[in-house]
C-alpha cells in the first residue's frame, strides 16, 4: 500500500520574546497508509498537538513539510477535519444544524436533498437520532463529542485528526465513543491521526503508536506496531497475547522520558553558571580518521573558537584511550563509533563511564585485509574463505580486530556471519592495536584483520596481504570515528563543548575538500601525528585504491569521508544498529531502556546547535540501513531484528542503570 500522508523531516521553531528560539519539534519523519489509525503519545509539552496542527494545515512547519496524496499541505482544507477536546459546537444551533453548517459549507455543489441525506446519515452514524433537535446545553459531554465527530465525518474528509477527543469524558462514555469510532473507521476506511495521553486508548484504536520524546527538540523516539487484528472488541483486545507486552512497553517509554526530564533539569542547574574551559586534552589514534582533530589544531579552527590551549595526545591503542577516560586524564577523544555506547553501558563488566557523541568525525575507510597465504589458497572473497575453513576444520584461523566495540569488529563479524561463518566458533578473533596489525600479519600470528587506514594499504604495499572487502562493499556510509566526550565534562562546560563541535565541523568540511588533501597528507605524515610515509596514506585519500588482488586500482571517492553526505550527524538509527550488534555477540546486554541510552549517548541536539550557529543544515537522515546482504533493519523493532539473525549468541535483555 502506498503512502497516503507523509510528514517529511518536519521542524517547528517558535520565536521567543527575548530574541531566542524554541525548537518544539525536530526532524519528524512519518509515513501513514490509507485507512491506518495512528496515535501520537508522549508527555505534556512534547509537541503532539503542534504536530497534529501542522498535518491539519492549521500551523506551518519551520522546516520540512506534509503531503496528503502527494500534494503539499499548506492551509486548512475540508479534506482534513479536526475533532478537538472542547467540542467547538455553536451553542445556538441544534445537533442537526451544527452538522449542517459543515456539510453546507463543504458540499455547496451538491443538491439540497443530497446534503440533507448526508446530515441524517451521520446523525444516525453516531446514534443521536433522539437528540437531533437539541442544542448543546441540552446534551451530555459524550453526546457533544459525538456531534463533533459526526460533523467532521459528514464532510467526507480524507483524513480525520483527533486531538484528545475523549479526554474530558467519564470512563463509561469514553468507552462507548471509542467503540463507535472504531466501527465508523472500519466501515468507512477512514485514515486517522489521534493525539492521546491514554495508553489503553492508543492500543485499542491504533494500528501504530508513535511515541514522542520530551521537548525541546522533540522527535520520534519509538514507533510501536499493534498486531491485533480488526475488527476489535475491547475484551478481545485485552485478552490478546501481545496486549500487556505492548502496554508495558508504552508505559516504560513514558517513564523513561520522565526520568530524562529530571536529568535534563539537573543538567541545566549544573551548567547554569559554568564558564567555558580553555584547556582541554584530547586523545587521538594515528589513523587517517584523526585528520579533523589534527587539521583543527594546525589550521587554527580551535583557536577561532577560543580553544587555543587544546592538547592533542597520541595513543597507541584504543585501550589507552579508554584508560584516559577511566583515570580522568582525558575528557574528550577520537573514538570508535561503538565506544561511547560500550563505555556508557560498562561493557566487559567495567564501571559505567557515561560518554556522549555530538559529532561523527568520519565514515568508511575500514577494510578487511587477509594474508597472502590465504590468497595463494585461492581466497578472494567471503565464499572462498568459507570454503577454506570447511576444508581445513582442524586449523582455526585467527583474525585481528582493534576493539570489541569497534565498527571494524561489528562489520567483520557481520560479514563473516552473512557468509555462514560463526566468528566465535569457526575462527578466532583477537583484539590487537591497529599499529601492531601488520607486524602480527607478517609474523604469521594472524591471517587477517579489519582495521582503518593506513594499515590496510600498508599490508598491500608490503605484499603481506590483500583487501578482501572495504567498508564500501559491506555498508557504504557506515560511521567509523566519533568525538567522544565525558558526559560530566560536557555538563560542566557546555559552551566549550559547543565551540569544540563547531571547530571540528569546520575542520571536517576542510578535510573533505579534495583541493586541501595534499596539504593534509603532509600534515598527517609528520612524526607527531601518524609518523608514516605519505605513500601509505595516499590510496583512497588522494589516489585510486589498490586492493592487492591483481585488479586495477579503484577510484574510491567516498572512502575517506569527513563531511559530505551528512557524515557528521550523530544518527540514532545507526547507534541503535550498533547496540543490536553489541548484544548479538554478548559484548553488552541489549538494554530494555534502549531509547533512554541512545538519547543519552547520541546528542543530536548539541550537533544541531553547532550546525545552526554555522549556518549549516542541523539535521541528518535516520534512513534505513543497507548492508551488503540486503537484510532489513527496522529501528522500531530492534529485538525482532536481533531474533531474525541466524548466527548469534543468546540475547540478554536487561535494564541498565547509569
Amino acid at each position: 500500500m502506498t503512502t497516503f500522508v507523509e510528514v517529511d523531516h518536519v521542524d517547528r521553531v517558535f520565536d521567543l520574546p527575548n530574541g531566542g528560539r524554541y525548537i518544539a519539534l525536530k526532524n519528524i519523519e512519518l509515513k501513514i497508509k490509507q485507512g491506518e489509525f495512528v496515535s501520537l503519545i508522549g508527555h505534556s509539552g512534547c509537541g503532539k498537538s503542534t504536530l497534529l496542527n501542522i498535518i491539519a494545515g492549521l500551523d506551518r512547519a519551520s522546516i520540512g513539510g506534509v503531503t496528503l496524496e502527494g500534494r503539499e499541505v499548506r492551509d486548512p482544507s475540508p479534506d482534513r477535519m479536526v475533532v478537538f477536546q472542547n467540542y467547538s459546537l455553536l451553542p445556538w444551533l441544534t445537533v442537526r444544524e451544527n452538522i449542517a453548517l459543515a456539510v453546507d459549507e463543504v458540499h455547496q455543489d451538491k443538491p439540497k436533498g443530497e446534503r440533507r441525506g448526508i446530515i441524517e446519515e451521520h446523525i444516525d452514524m453516531v446514534g443521536l437520532r433522539h437528540a437531533a433537535n437539541k442544542r448543546p446545553h441540552e446534551l451530555s459531554g459524550g453526546m457533544k463529542q459525538r456531534v463533533a465527530i459526526a460533523r467532521a465525518l459528514a464532510t467526507r474528509p480524507k483524513l480525520l485528526l483527533l486531538d484528545e477527543p475523549f479526554g474530558a469524558l467519564d470512563a463509561l462514555t469514553r468507552g462507548s465513543l471509542q467503540e463507535q469510532l472504531m466501527k465508523i473507521c472500519n466501515e468507512h476506511n477512514v485514515t486517522c491521526v489521534m493525539v492521546t495521553h491514554d495508553v489503553d486508548e492508543a492500543l485499542l484504536l491504533s494500528d501504530r503508536v508513535v511515541m514522542l520524546t520530551n521537548g525541546p527538540e522533540a522527535h520520534i523516539g519509538q514507533i510501536l506496531e499493534v498486531p491485533i487484528p480488526r475488527p476489535r472488541q475491547r475484551l478481545e483486545v485485552v485478552k490478546h497475547p501481545s496486549y500487556y507486552n505492548l502496554r508495558n512497553e508504552m508505559i516504560y517509554f513514558l517513564n523513561q522520558q520522565k526520568q530524562a526530564k529530571k536529568r535534563q533539569s539537573q543538567r541545566l542547574v549544573t551548567s547554569e553558571n559554568s564558564a567555558a574551559k580553555a584547556i582541554l586534552e584530547i586523545g587521538f589514534m594515528p589513523l587517517t580518521d584523526a585528520a579533523p582533530l589534527i587539521v583543527a589544531k594546525e589550521k587554527g579552527f580551535f583557536a577561532k573558537y577560543g580553544l587555543e590551549n587544546i592538547v592533542l595526545t597520541k595513543a597507541n591503542s584504543w585501550q589507552e584511550i579508554t584508560k584516559g577516560f577511566v583515570t580522568g586524564k582525558l575528557e574528550a577523544a577520537q573514538m570508535l563509533a561503538g565506544m561511547p555506547l560500550a563505555l556508557t553501558l560498562g561493557a566487559g563488566g567495567n564501571p559505567s563511564i557515561p560518554v556522549v557523541n555530538a559529532l561523527n568525525l568520519s565514515r568508511n575507510a575500514n577494510a578487511i585485509t587477509l594474508s597472502k597465504r590465504l590468497y595463494s589458497q585461492g581466497v578472494r572473497n567471503l565464499a572462498d574463505l568459507k570454503a577454506v575453513i570447511n576444508t581445513t576444520p582442524d586449523q582455526i584461523l585467527t583474525l585481528g580486530v582493534v576493539h570489541p566495540a569497534a565498527m571494524q569488529n561489528l562489520l567483520l563479524r557481520y560479514w563473516l556471519a552473512a557468509g555462514g561463518i560463526d566468528p566465535d566458533r569457526d575462527i578466532s578473533l583477537r583484539v590487537i592495536p591497529p599499529t601492531e596489525m601488520l607486524a602480527q600479519l607478517e609474523a604469521g600470528y594472524i591471517e587477517g584483520y579489519c582495521a582503518g587506514e593506513p594499515w590496510n594499504y600498508q599490508a598491500v604495499h608490503q605484499d603481506a596481504g590483500f583487501v578482501a572487502a572495504t567498508a564500501l562493499d559491506i555498508w557504504s556510509g557506515q560511521p567509523k570515528q566519533v568525538l567522544g566526550v565525558s558526559e560530566t565534562w560536557a555538563q560542566k562546560h557546555p559552551e566549550t563543548h559547543l565551540n569544540l563541535t563547531k571547530a571540528l565541523l569546520e575542520a571536517c568540511e576542510y578535510c573533505d575538500d579534495l583541493r586541501n588533501r595534499p596539504e593534509i597528507l603532509e600534515i598527517l605524515s609528520r612524526p607527531e601525528y601518524l609518523n608514516i610515509s605519505p605513500a601509505y596514506i595516499r590510496p583512497g585519500f588522494i589516489d585510486p585504491y589498490d586492493r592487492g588482488d591483481g585488479k586495477p586500482p579503484q577510484e574510491l571517492t567516498t572512502y575517506n569521508q569527513f563531511y559530505l553526505n551528512k557524515t557528521n550527524y550523530p544518527n540514532r538509527t545507526e547507534t541503535l544498529w550498533m547496540l543490536t550488534q553489541l548484544a548479538r555477540w554478548s559484548i553488552t546486554p541489549f538494554p530494555k531502556n534502549w531509547v533512554e541510552i541512545i538519547e543519552r549517548v547520541c546528542r543530536a541536539d548539541i550537533f544541531g546547535a553547532a550546525a545552526r550557529d554555522l549556518g549549516l543544515l542541523d539535521i541528518g537522515e535516520d534512513n534505513p540501513i543497507h548492508l551488503f546482504d540486503s537484510k532489513t533493519f527496522n529501528p522500531s523493532e530492534p529485538l525482532d531484528y536481533l531474533k531474525s539473525l541466524e548466527i548469534k549468541h543468546p540475547i540478554r535483555i536487561e535494564e541498565i542503570f547509569i
